[in-house]
């Protein structure tokens, strides 16, 4: 069996490939009977577990479809080769039937087993010494038939790795080859590929899957575009919804990937067939029987081989190994001493090509070698559709498909009057669709052949490379000048008509270059127009090339833009309503884009390393430019087509060059770095596949657009944002500049004078004098004075006399620290004997003043004559009066 490159050969594979040296001692393989699904048997795998298995079940690797590795010149035609290895009960097992034009011939048989592109194991063997009976001589009036069930031992399937088990598209191929004893010449060689059941290619799970999705998204645009009264309104709703053509082009160009002439990994293939169905790429045994005749391709699909004979030009290399003596006599010991490990198998006179039903076929006529996947013909070997078939199986897909459209669209239409008239709907639903469905239908088909405009010139230029019968290549030329010629002149018919019908002008302009830096060190230079430069910005430039714009005509009808025009849009809105109000005329670039893309693609296979460096440098280009243009009015759209749809172009094709025949890559990191392209390219049709379902639900908000009510109602406020989001990407303005930074704020006022205001304290009779003879500088307080100084203070003063003293509030009164009784007495007297609690008192310790009194009395202030008001504190003339009087009253 194959196995990994990195693995030794060992003595399992050796004890496959002898096998088939014995076949002439075991009875003809029999077809299973129709209860074999409930025969059981038991059997013991490698790690001596013993368990009870179906008859019935699929191998742990297997061989899948054998061809003629001789190109159709094999002199033996075979209807059946099958090998198999369970792992299950550690068995392997052969099968062989065919047919030959010979007649006694002496053969010897050569036997390679390949994984991954390296010939793990080589075996020369002679059926006549090994018995095998039909074979040995090979004779035409004897079928060839023969059977093996091998017993192996854990030692002799030690190489496996379990990971040869599970990998998806295990890469590996079993041949053998028949050499004439008389010629010694090759007579006869056939391929068989390895599988282990697990693959990428699923076509008609992940296709049917695809497919369904595709129809919602065209459902969902084909209502938006005819439900609603006002052309303008219309187009905008559409403009939104997820494009069909965007759609196609990420499953097409998934496909053609494949297009490319380079030795895939058989894994790529594998998972680009789910997409064929997206080109035209479906097989069906009535189609293509009727294509092969017109191209040309024949074959017996129930075998492979036929008559002829080539000449071995190995210069004694296959020679020497197959009839050197000492090789031989290896070759014989080893298959004698597997013959006494054989069982016998039950003989039946009914034989068939298929004895199970993990057996491979005969592959079909015009499809390459089995383990062969290099070129497009090596990605449609997995749909079973041969290269010379490709462009007319395509083409007639698109014909079919177009027919199903128009019938579709005539069919809605019926129905809809039908509702109608039966008052299951209102009268004014659909009108416009309804008073113009001929037109509709017009439109349609012209988009459908807009969306199939790369794939066909695609396979129309891969037809002329190609070669083959003159019809073929004949009706190719038509349909390759009637999209070609079409596409370019209804893209031209479509930009002359709003220039030259419209309001649009052309005038001359200049492009200049300035100088940049990418990612602040990388020099650089973009491109800007001079008409949007000042004067002084002309000069920086570091140079400029001659130029156009096309601009508006300043009359009276010039404000109105190109998706306002009811008239174009009726006539080219199927080429222009997806794009933005400044990028109407984004359709003319694609057409080109897709064009050259398509020469690279179809048109350069017999150059593989101009193919992919020139499709490589092409989507780089490409993808600049569109993300530069930004054509897009949908976000979605945008979000596909510009950036998911255009990295996995350039990915794609930048990966693809690890592949070219010069750089000779081995097979395991090839496909490693197939792995790497398929999860690309797989989270692109994730990508795609959530678009879709978000597409129809903003779909399903523009249908509903003049209903009051939507359900579900929670999303009422998310439909509101998304109709406001309509209206401000259909005008298509710049972003408002972002606002200039606030500067600091400074004070907004400054003192220029003060004004003492009026306060309560100045009606209070104590102060009216004391504020007349204010002193400023006698109301400093001394702390080194037994009695400190005075605190008189005014509140007319600008900071507070009161700060020596505490926070005292204004219109209090400082007094002295201590009293004796005759100052006491001589204060009362001289303030009209007045109780002091008449007025509040501060006591005043250090430089903290507290109010100690409590009065009884109420708060009004008495209000004694002015005459009778003196300050609140003795003066310094009044204390030494004072201080006489008490040493006179001493004395």
């Amino acid at each position: 069996m194959a196995r990994f490159p990195s693995l030794r050969p060992a003595s399992w594979a050796t004890a496959i490939v002898f096998s088939l040296a014995i076949f002439g001692t075991l009875i003809p393989s029999v077809r299973a009977q129709d209860d074999s699904s409930l025969e059981t048997i038991q059997g013991t795998n490698g790690a001596g577990e013993t368990s009870t298995l179906l008859v019935d079940r699929y191998p742990a690797l297997y061989s899948g479809n054998f061809g003629d590795c001789m190109g159709g010149q094999s002199l033996i035609n075979l209807t059946s080769f099958d090998g198999a290895y369970y792992a299950d009960n550690m068995t392997v097992l052969f099968n062989l039937a065919g047919t030959t034009n010979l007649r006694n011939e002496t053969l010897m048989l050569y036997i390679s087993v390949y994984a991954y592109g390296e010939d793990r194991f080589d075996l020369v063997f002679n059926p006549c010494n090994a018995n095998f009976g039909s074979l040995c001589p090979l004779n035409a009036s004897v079928p060839i038939t023969g059977g093996a069930v091998i017993p192996v031992s854990t030692s002799d399937v030690s190489a496996i790795p379990p990971i040869a088990l599970g990998i998806p598209d295990f890469e590996g191929t079993l041949m053998l080859r028949f050499f004439s004893n008389s010629s010694r010449t090759e007579i006869a060689c056939f391929s068989a590929v390895m599988r282990n059941g697990a693959s990428f290619s699923h076509p008609a799970a992940v296709g049917s899957t695809l497919g369904v999705f595709t129809f919602i998204a065209l459902i969902a645009s084909f209502a938006t575009a005819i439900y609603g009264v006002s052309i303008p309104h219309i187009r905008t709703h559409y403009a939104h919804s997820l494009s069909v053509l965007v759609v196609f082009e990420v499953f097409q160009s998934i496909f053609f990937s494949g297009a490319l002439s380079l030795n895939w990994p058989s894994v790529l293939p594998a998972f680009w067939s789910n997409f064929a169905w997206s080109a035209g790429m479906i097989s069906t045994p009535s189609i293509i029987s009727s294509i092969n005749s017109f191209t040309g391709v024949s074959g017996n699909a129930s075998q492979v081989g036929g008559a002829g004979s080539t000449v071995l030009n190995n210069n004694g290399g296959l020679q020497q190994q197959i009839y050197g003596r000492s090789i031989f006599q290896r070759s014989l010991e080893k298959s004698e001493q597997l013959a006494s490990h054989l069982y016998k198998r039950a003989s039946n006179t009914t034989q068939s090509a298929k004895l199970y039903e993990w057996a491979g076929v005969p592959v079909s006529p015009g499809l390459p070698t089995p383990g062969d996947w290099s070129g497009f013909a090596g990605s449609l070997s997995h749909v079973d559709i041969p290269a010379a078939d490709a462009f007319m199986v395509g083409f007639l897909w698109l014909l079919i498909i177009i027919a199903i459209l128009i019938g579709a669209t005539a069919l809605f239409k019926w129905i809809l009057e039908g509702f109608s008239a039966m008052n299951m709907m209102k009268k004014d639903r659909f009108v416009i669709f309804r008073e113009h469905w001929i037109g509709f239908i017009g439109l349609i088909v012209l988009r459908t052949l807009f969306i199939a405009f790369f794939m066909m010139m695609t396979l129309a230029l891969y037809q002329f490379s190609y070669g083959g019968k003159a019809g073929p290549i004949a009706i190719a030329v038509i349909v390759f000048l009637i999209f070609f010629v079409g596409g370019l002149g209804v893209c031209y018919y479509a930009c002359f008509y709003r220039v030259r019908f419209g309001k649009y002008e052309s005038s001359p302009d200049r492009i200049h270059f300035r100088r940049k830096k990418i990612m602040k060190f990388i020099p650089w230079y973009s491109t800007v127009r001079e008409s949007s430069l000042d004067e002084e910005d002309k000069a920086k430039t570091a140079g400029s090339l001659s130029f156009f714009q096309i601009k508006f005509v300043d009359n009276e009808q010039a404000e109105e833009s190109v998706h306002q025009n009811t008239n174009y849009t009726k006539r080219f809105g199927w080429l222009s309503a997806r794009y933005r109000r400044t990028r109407w005329w984004f359709f003319s670039f694609w057409v080109i884009y897709q064009f050259v893309r398509a020469c690279f693609v179809g048109g350069a296979r017999n150059n593989p390393t101009a193919q992919v460096i020139g499709l490589f440098i092409w989507e780089i280009i490409a993808f600049i430019a569109i993300v530069s243009i930004n054509p897009f009015e949908g976000r979605r759209n945008t979000a596909l087509a510009v950036w998911m749809l255009g990295l996995s172009k350039v990915a794609t094709a930048g990966l693809s060059i690890a592949f070219l025949p010069k750089l000779n890559l081995a097979r395991i990191p090839t496909t490693v770095v197939g792995v790497i392209i398929i999860v690309i390219q797989g989270f692109l049709v994730i990508g795609v596949m959530i678009l879709i379902v978000l597409g129809a639900i903003s779909s399903y908000m523009s249908l509903t657009r003049n209903h009051e009510e939507f359900r579900p109602h929670g999303m009422g406020d998310i439909r509101l944002k998304y109709f406001g989001h309509l209206e401000e990407k259909e005008k298509d303005l710049p972003p408002p500049p972002p606002p200039e930074p606030e500067e600091p704020k400074e004070p907004y006022f400054t003192v220029q004078n003060v004004r003492r205001a009026p306060k309560i304290e100045d009606e209070d009779i104590d102060f009216v004098p004391a504020m007349a003879d204010f002193n400023p500088a006698a109301s400093q307080h001394s702390l080194t004075g037994p009695r400190g100084s005075r605190a008189n203070s005014m509140a007319g003063s600008m900071r507070s006399h009161y700060s020596s003293y505490g926070n005292v509030p204004y219109g209090a009164r400082v007094h002295r620290a201590s009293w004796s009784s005759r100052d006491f007495q001589n204060w009362q007297e001289d303030n009209g004997r007045a109780s002091p609690l008449n007025t509040p008192s501060r006591h005043v310790s250090g430089h903290n003043t507290v109010n100690n009194s409590i009065s009884g009395m109420p708060l009004v202030r008495p209000q004694p004559s002015h005459a009778s008001l003196r300050p609140s504190t003795p003066t310094r003339e009044q204390q030494r009066q004072y201080q006489n009087q008490r040493v006179t009253s001493a004395n």
